[in-house]
């Protein structure tokens, strides 16, 4: 199946880019003539369009004060959503950080645009989308500008010219790539989804939203945060056909509270797994809280809570 994400997030690129002097951007040529986006003293706003981009311009993501008292109280104040018809091919065709991309001591993965065009992740042929493009934008979630030898795999797996490629840094430990982290609520939702094996074609819609928690300058603190903000503070809504016990079973195994990992800070279990990232449950990855609706039936059904306790010990550590 074609798909359109790099034809409906280049404007977007091209306009983020237009903007960078009121969004705190610093634009750059790299020395292989690619463009890259330095995010790191970026706004909020910066964080929110760059979040577009990352789904594809398949999505709209909002950032709006938060008026919830219990989000007042673990120090939030402001709310990210993010909303997506085309769920499936906007979260994981484009704004999953899917592609590992290293070389020496660089590493960093990407989301984004490209990942449709280089098709170097076995989640392709399952989605089995295909694109052609003149030009694409990778977001790199990391404060260092990409070696050569990055950007020249990035050429060859995509097959775009250098000066036809932006590389957009969002840095964990700004506020830009905060926002963008946190208004990933949707797409951990479907990625956790797609763990459970739920068949994608049955997915509909969706949108979520969790709080931007206090920007922190450690790193691991920095990625805690924002980590925590989803699976303690996210609630996520899944639009899903199928019969009303297949969404309840679903709405069920979703919440981050049913892994084994449950019940600590993200930072706090990383360190348990001496910052193996991959040693973590996989379960654990998910929104506090989902609501599962079958459109078949219009029944819903919801499964676990917002933590307010955890996401106060995160927030305020």
């Amino acid at each position: 199946m074609q798909s359109d994400i790099n034809a409906l997030s280049q404007p977007l690129v091209e306009a983020l880019i237009a903007d960078a002097k009121a969004l705190n951007l610093n634009v750059s040529k790299h020395a292989s003539g690619a463009v890259v986006v330095d995010a790191a003293n970026g706004t909020m706003e910066a964080g929110r369009r760059i979040a577009e981009i990352c789904m594809g311009g398949l999505g709209q993501v909002e950032v709006n004060p938060a008026t919830n008292k219990q989000v007042q109280s673990y120090s939030a104040d402001y709310m990210v959503t993010s909303r997506a018809e085309k769920a499936v091919l906007s979260c994981l065709g484009s704004q999953y950080a899917g592609w590992a991309l290293q070389h020496e001591k660089f590493f960093s993965l990407g989301s984004g645009p490209a990942r449709v065009l280089a098709q170097r992740e076995d989640l392709f042929k399952e989605l089995a989308i295909t694109e052609s493009a003149e030009k694409t934008s990778l977001v790199l979630e990391t404060d260092k500008i990409p070696p050569v030898e990055v950007v020249e795999k990035v050429v060859r797996d995509t097959k775009i010219a250098a000066e036809n490629l932006t590389f957009i840094l969002t840095p964990t430990t700004s506020i830009a790539g905060t926002t963008q982290i946190v208004a990933r609520v949707l797409e951990v939702a479907v990625h956790k989804l797609h763990t459970l094996h739920f068949a994608l074609n049955d997915v509909v819609s969706g949108f979520g939203s969790a709080p931007i928690p206090p920007v922190s300058s450690d790193f691991i603190t920095a990625m805690g945060r924002s980590n925590d903000a989803i699976l303690f503070g996210g609630h996520v809504n899944l639009n899903v056909r199928g019969t009303d016990r297949a969404a309840k079973e679903l709405a069920d195994k979703m919440p981050s509270s049913a892994s084994k990992d449950y019940g600590k800070t993200f930072a706090e279990v990383f360190k348990f797994y001496k910052m193996d990232f991959y040693q973590i449950d996989p379960m654990l990855f998910s929104p506090a809280k989902v609501t599962i609706t079958a459109v078949e039936t219009g029944n819903s059904f919801s499964a676990g809570e917002i933590n307010e306790d955890l996401l106060n010990q995160s927030f305020n550590c």
